[in-house]
């Protein structure tokens, strides 16, 4: 059952990327030959005006079909013969519509809480040994660690363990001053705690009472964040800490939100593991396909921005063929990408 609650919210997330695209192009005055949910066969068309409507057998996504967009056209309202601010929101529109869906999502998720965990301490292990006006005292808001910004203490465990148990940069905010601690030893120890010893950092943090201000800047932030996470993976890959392998595309993400569903005590909960993860995969979408890189919607911002330079420049324009030539490029060498992840996918399943 959650595998297929996974695999129709994964297609709805896609198909709400083409929405975007729609809308766009509607409100511009560009004509939409087909707006389609779904892909493979149709089971259901519809003819409206200009636009054929239709419902697909697979829940995989969908695709808006506009006039000029990948062919050359005498149209005046094809997608080519607008003007590169209107081409512009609409290439735009599919990813903010993406990032609108997820920030929803997860404001939904947090209207609930009664509190959120801060990045002020509160108090401190028994035994703690950093604890003193040249390190940490109770009211200290941890605010960066290694230069990245902490709001919250998900924030803080989130950075602490990128620094792999190593001494790390803090700036702390101490009565309306910051304070910078320097390679400063907080470190996982051992405490002991109601007779058992446990590994932690020896720091406990305060709690935000929760209300409507309070839940809204926590999903802010935490939509924040999930950007964040995008770029904390590309850094990872080009640093090497991470490869192609650890990559996941659709079958494995329909596999780990699956599993966090099944793992959840309850169905309740079973259902927010599964929106919070559809919130970070919308974020997620809406920057990566906003990357400049050929067939995505990115790379046909990059390309709308070059020509348009060298249109205001030249007084002339790129002949369209070669930015075609540039993205079926791009996306033959997705595909590739995409079947590479795909495999390994299916091999850690298997």
């Amino acid at each position: 059952m959650y595998i297929i609650i996974t695999i129709l919210a994964f297609g709805i997330l896609i198909a709400t990327h083409e929405l975007g695209h729609f809308v766009a192009a509607k409100l511009c005055g560009i004509k939409v030959n087909e707006f389609s949910i779904g892909m493979g066969p149709a089971i259901f068309k519809k003819q409206k005006g200009e636009t054929l409507y239709a419902l697909r057998v697979l829940p995989i996504g969908g695709y808006c079909a506009m006039e000029g967009e990948d062919e050359e056209t005498e149209d005046p309202r094809s997608f080519s013969a607008q003007a590169p601010w209107k081409r512009f929101i609409v290439l735009v529109a599919g990813s903010a519509m993406n990032f609108l869906t997820g920030v929803i999502i997860v404001i939904f998720i947090f209207s609930g809480y009664s509190g959120f965990v801060s990045n002020e301490v509160v108090a401190f292990a028994d035994g703690f040994e950093l604890e003193g006006e040249d390190g940490l005292m109770p009211g200290d808001k941890i605010i960066e660690i290694n230069g990245s910004r902490i709001y919250y203490a998900d924030d803080f465990s989130v950075y602490m363990s990128r620094a792999n148990n190593e001494n790390v940069d803090l700036t702390i905010l101490r009565d309306g001053e910051k304070i910078y601690l320097e390679d400063f030893p907080l470190v996982l120890r051992e405490y002991e705690e109601n007779g058992q010893v446990v590994t932690k950092y020896g720091i406990s943090f305060g709690v935000i009472p929760g209300n409507f201000w309070t839940r809204l800047q926590y999903s802010l932030y935490t939509s924040f964040n999930f950007v964040r996470n995008v770029f904390l993976g590309f850094s990872d890959l080009i640093a090497g800490r991470a490869g192609i392998k650890d990559l996941s595309g659709p079958v494995g993400i329909v596999s780990i939100i699956s599993d966090a569903a099944e793992q959840a005590p309850s169905t309740n909960l079973a259902i927010l593991n599964i929106a919070y993860l559809c919130a970070f995969i919308a974020v997620n979408l809406a920057v990566m396909n906003m990357l400049p890189i050929p067939a995505l919607d990115g790379g046909r911002v990059f390309f709308l921005i070059i020509s348009s330079l060298f249109m205001l420049i030249t007084k002339k324009k790129i002949d369209p063929k070669y930015e075609g030539y540039v993205h079926t490029v791009g996306f033959m060498l997705l595909l590739a990408l995409m079947a590479v992840v795909m495999f390994n996918d299916i091999r850690r399943l298997i």
